[in-house]
């Protein structure tokens, strides 16, 4: 039997697990695949068109290119001139070596899981969306070659780790083709894709065809979300997602959006870009009624915490409880009382109507004041109530379709987590999904053996409870991937460790 070329430990971690009587699920792990062996399967998989694609498109994923150099090619003042954003750089560990081998080595990687403490991990590899970058011709086909190579990969460690599949939704079609390769084919089980795709504005490209006017299309663009206002319906995707039984994950991220485009900060850029990107997209969903339509999707938006799901939820709350279509009135200028506000005026401002001839309705229309001036048409019937969608009808409609639905991946050291615990601020005294989010293999976890102890310590503090951490390292985890498939863990070490604590259970 070969000896490990690493010195194992009692990691705090370890320590922290062998205290627990529940299993851990760990939804984020980030691992980096092999160049060389990646090359070779695309290779086999495509030819040297596709792999000349891979290249392609992992070189252009972060890359901010102008004037045909990336942001370390221009000077300061070039970078002024162009605004060209500062990408994210030096995202990998690679003092803590042994951890840089182990998120490229399958191997290594579940067997040095007992230090991590975690008895089943999720893992998103690097590169599972890069094929998005590529042209039409290469995306589907990259993803397809993409998602094989993760399956072959680590299907030897499935009762421990699954990859997941990278979806590419240009159009529902398209996500709805490699969704049943991946789950019929591969055998995949986890879906990740990105919130949104980018589109060209139609009438700004008919006027400036991007053949023509390269610099302006790349620019004239909007971010469609899937939910609301997109030129497709995807609701065939999300019908075959549900039926498939696939739990729906992304890292959607808003690192170039106004206001994180700084050409200097990658902290600037990246500080709550994960929340907003996929703030957008959970959002859209909602606002769009993807969710009341589909009450069994369940998504989770990881890396951005879970702070944001619960200040959303709240908003959601106290927003529909002042502009439901019924609340909204208050605010329909049909509905003042020009006669009294008339003689409010003759009674306290006469010398602000003195010398003027003034109508009541022109009165009116000058106490709203310019930013609420009437429009060229008052809202049809059907354009007044911004919740019509997503169906509410009540608060608790609210809770099935926000708080039901979505999941949020929080990682180890992330204090803020107590917001989603803390079910005396949210309404009706719901707790938000919080789930265990590692995020180990980026820069942010410069040791895999330490994230379960550091979470674990935010109960020493009295930041969340011994029950509030259950739930986020097992309880929320373990809803979220049987909720959509009942059979997620079957076959795996969480199956094996559940039915060995059931006699104890029982007993007890």
């Amino acid at each position: 039997m070969n000896q490990p070329l690493h010195p194992s430990h009692a990691s705090r971690s370890a320590a922290v697990k062998a205290t627990l009587d529940f299993p851990v699920i760990d939804t984020d792990v980030h691992v980096n695949d092999y160049a060389p062996v990646l090359d070779d399967y695309v290779q086999h998989y495509g030819g040297g068109k596709l792999v000349d694609a891979l290249r392609k498109a992992l070189g252009s994923r972060f890359a901010t290119k102008s004037g045909g150099k990336d942001w370390y090619q221009q000077t300061p003042a070039e970078r002024q001139d162009n605004r060209t954003l500062r990408s994210p750089w030096w995202a990998r560990v690679t003092r803590n070596t042994l951890d840089l081998a182990t998120y490229t080595l399958p191997e290594l990687l579940n067997e040095r899981l007992a230090e991590q403490g975690a008895d089943y991990s999720v893992l998103f590899p690097n590169d599972v969306l890069a094929p998005l970058a590529a042209g039409d011709e290469f995306r589907q086909p990259l993803h397809r070659a993409i998602n094989h190579f993760h399956a072959d990969q680590y299907r030897k460690y499935s009762d421990r780790l699954t990859p997941v599949a990278g979806i590419p939704l240009n159009t529902p079609q398209e996500g709805i083709e490699e969704l049943e390769f991946a789950v019929k084919t591969l055998g995949l089980k986890v879906i990740n894709i990105a919130g949104g795709v980018k589109r060209p504005i139609k009438a700004i490209a008919r006027k400036y065809p991007a053949a023509d006017y390269p610099e302006i299309s790349k620019h004239a663009s909007y971010i469609d979300f899937y939910g609301i206002d997109s030129e497709y319906d995807y609701d065939p995707f999300w019908a075959k997602v549900v039926e498939l039984g696939v739990p729906v994950t992304t890292h959607y991220g808003s690192q170039g959006w106004t206001g994180r485009h700084s050409i200097s900060n990658y902290m600037f850029n990246h500080i709550g870009h994960f929340a907003d990107g996929s703030q957008a997209f959970a959002k859209a969903l909602f606002f769009g009624g993807v969710t009341r339509r589909f009450p069994n999707l369940r998504v989770a938006l990881l890396e951005g915490g879970a702070d944001w799901g619960s200040h959303v939820y709240t908003h959601l709350v106290d927003r529909w409880e002042k502009r439901n279509r019924a609340a909204v009135q208050n605010y329909n200028p049909a509905n003042a009382d020009v006669a009294l506000l008339h003689e409010l005026f003759q009674r306290y401002g006469a010398d602000f109507i003195r010398g003027r001839d003034i109508d009541p309705r022109q009165l009116l229309r000058d106490s709203l004041g310019i930013s609420a001036l009437p429009h060229s048409r008052d809202p049809h019937p059907d354009e007044l109530d911004d919740f019509a969608a997503a169906g509410i009808e009540s608060v608790e409609d609210i809770r099935k379709r926000w708080v039901d639905s979505f999941y949020f991946g929080s990682e180890s050291d992330d204090r803020t987590v107590a917001a989603a615990f803390n079910d005396k601020v949210n309404p009706l005294g719901v707790k938000i999904n919080a789930i265990w989010s590692s995020d180990i293999g980026h820069w942010d976890v410069p040791d895999l053996t330490a994230p379960l102890a550091e979470s674990w310590d935010l109960v020493e503090q009295g930041v969340i409870s011994a029950q509030d951490f259950k739930a986020l390292v097992f309880g929320n985890p373990y809803r979220f991937y049987t909720e959509a498939n009942p059979a997620f863990f079957q076959g795996t070490a969480i199956e094996r460790k559940l039915a060995a604590a059931a006699p104890a259970r029982a007993a007890a």
